[in-house]
């Protein structure tokens, strides 16, 4: 390739670090440990500056070779949405009725999902995330299920730092997405994010979660 091609990185310095690291860490946890998918949403408006500075937010995310590859796609029209849920739905009710396993369903049971999915309307916003396989101009990417799994752990972490409430919505398959939502080739449908404000009385699961001793390993 023409050495043209390349552009040269030029390298800054990092910011002082942050005192009171321990104690930021413990409030931070304390505040995540309080996150949970909500499937109940408002109607009130979100704002989209609002879902602008979100998007911004996951695109800080590392990704292989700093290729960012990922597009967001934030639909607010009522239409869309519309159109988007009864396409989820279908696909949905053939998970539940035929190609998902017993098992499967059973571990679903106590949270009470089926497939109906009326929260794709309600939010006032759904963020589609698309995994880019290579760039639009057709150069390679790197890791990109790594780097969009990072990226939408971003996303989501700051939905709820900001008072927001979101849901991981991953119908398979979700390529119904790329026609609706008018993606080029290279892109594919990874997420689903209903993003809004929870809905007067909506409730959550009790969930208890593991503890350090059962995720982590220390040498």
């Amino acid at each position: 390739m023409p050495e043209s091609i390349y552009k040269p990185i030029e390298f800054i310095g990092l910011p002082e670090p942050a005192h009171g690291a321990l104690a930021a860490a413990k409030t931070h946890r304390k505040v995540m440990e309080a996150r949970r998918s909500l499937r109940f949403f408002s109607t009130r408006k979100v704002e989209r500056e609002l879902i602008e500075e979100l998007i911004l937010i996951a695109g800080t995310a590392p990704s292989g070779a700093h290729k960012q590859p990922w597009t967001f796609v934030a639909i607010s029209d009522s239409e869309k949405k519309r159109e988007i849920r009864i396409a989820a739905e279908a696909e949905e009710r053939h998970f539940y009725d035929s190609a998902a396993g017993e098992e499967w369903l059973r571990d679903l049971r106590p949270l009470g999902t089926d497939w109906e999915k009326p929260f794709l309307e309600d939010a006032p916003w759904l963020v589609a995330v698309f995994r880019q396989s290579t760039a639009p101009d057709g150069s390679k990417h790197y890791y990109t299920q790594e780097s969009l799994g990072i990226s939408c752990g971003f996303l989501i972490a700051a939905i709820h730092q900001i008072g927001l409430v979101t849901l991981t919505h991953t119908p398979s398959p979700m390529n119904f997405l790329s026609g609706i939502l008018e993606r080029p080739t290279n892109e594919k449908p990874f997420l689903l994010l209903p993003i809004g404000y929870p809905a007067d009385g909506a409730t959550v699961p009790d969930l208890k979660r593991k503890n350090l001793e059962q995720i982590a390993v220390f040498f």
